[in-house]
């Protein structure tokens, strides 16, 4: 019988949550580095027990975590993050030009096709690569050439945090940048293309329609479709059906085009899932009410999803990486919340239960589907 673990990062630990393919009763592993921040577990797609987790603390700084047998126990792993040759400087909040400064590893993706190689997207924003299971990291350099100088931190810093490998090319991966935009390599990270054309960031940027600069809060693709991408922007919901050369709104009836994660369904490529938040300085859901939108059309024409979500009072936000899908049948949706929940639907998002309540601050959610 398949089942479901779902990897759950907080402000205070990792979690793992177990179910059977009914996904009706749920076992809780954790805390896992009880006090530490995990910005970021994930499982690898040839062996679900191999696990990584992004371990961090203002008191001993970063630690990459491995684990060979499903979360049960782990072992600490290479931790040097060392920019190649002379990084220089980026733009900082006030537009000076600033040091770049490793800070932590925000997301880990590990290969589609090698078991021991492994992606890190770190702040500030720089992309690395492990090749023996994450024992040692080398940088991926070229990324930051495409004007580094230019990029900029978002709120919450100058963070590479989303990694989408095409499972078609395995020299193609696209990566986003908070706030330097999106970008792709065709060659395995040799060189380097921002894709942002058709962006617009007419409040955050001098040249709204500028090459870099704009704050991309996340990517999903559908393996069925690698060419054609779905973003969640700093405002605005778009898609590319050429490579992410050009981007297009299909932010359509929307109460809110701001927020922070984007999935898509695992067998059907056109329906898409966000969760709108009121607005960038308002990070909350729109009227106070917890509602995932649905479109089964490839964006524009949004359903709100809200059977068993709180329709009032709820001031919640869901993090960028924290909404993620299963690959049953009956696809499996998944997000946490800031204030602990993680919720789940068996049936595409038709219904909510909260599978798990009053854990830390949620920073990220992915699911792994069992055999």
């Amino acid at each position: 019988m398949s089942g479901v673990r779902v990897l759950v990062g907080t402000r205070k630990g990792a979690f793992i949550l177990t179910s059977d393919e009914k996904r009706a009763d749920w076992e809780v592993s954790g805390p896992h580095f009880a006090g530490w921040e995990i910005y970021h577990l994930k499982g690898s797609p040839i062996d679900p027990n191999r696990l990584y987790a992004s371990q961090c603390g203002g008191w001993f700084g970063q630690l990459i975590q491995r684990s060979d047998d499903g979360g049960k126990t782990w072992e600490p792993m290479g931790n040097e993050f060392v920019y190649d040759g002379n990084p220089g400087t980026h733009q900082f909040y006030d537009g000076t030009q600033h040091p770049w400064e490793f800070k932590r590893v925000w997301r880990l993706e590990p290969s589609l096709t090698d078991i021991d190689t492994v992606y890190a997207g770190i702040e500030d924003a720089a992309l690395f690569r492990s090749q023996d299971g994450g024992k040692s990291w080398q940088e991926l350099p070229e990324l930051r050439s495409v004007k580094g100088h230019l990029w900029q931190p978002g709120a919450g810093g100058m963070c590479l945090h989303t990694i989408v490998l095409d499972p078609n090319d395995a020299n193609r991966i696209y990566v986003a940048i908070s706030a330097a935009g999106a970008f792709r390599t065709d060659d395995g990270g040799e060189s380097w293309l921002p894709i942002n054309q058709g962006l617009k960031s007419e409040w955050e940027l001098p040249d709204a329609d500028a090459d870099v600069g704009h704050c991309v809060h996340s990517i999903a693709m559908h393996p069925a479709q690698p060419d054609v991408l779905f973003m969640q922007k700093h405002w605005d919901v778009m898609r590319s059906d050429n490579a992410g050369d050009l981007w297009r709104e299909v932010s359509g009836n929307l109460p809110s085009d701001f927020g922070f994660p984007i999935a898509v369904h695992a067998h059907e490529p056109e329906t898409v899932y966000v969760v709108p938040i009121k607005s960038d300085s308002e990070h909350f859901p729109p009227e106070g009410k917890l509602r995932v939108y649905r479109s089964r059309t490839g964006g524009n024409d949004w359903e709100a999803l809200t059977d068993g979500l709180p329709q009032e009072n709820c001031y919640v936000n869901i993090l960028r990486t924290a909404l993620a899908v299963d690959s049953l049948d009956s696809c499996g949706v998944y997000f946490g919340t800031t204030g602990g929940q993680v919720y789940a639907s068996s049936d595409s998002g038709d219904h909510w239960t909260a599978i798990v309540h009053n854990l830390p601050p949620v920073l990220s959610v992915e699911v792994q589907t069992l055999p």
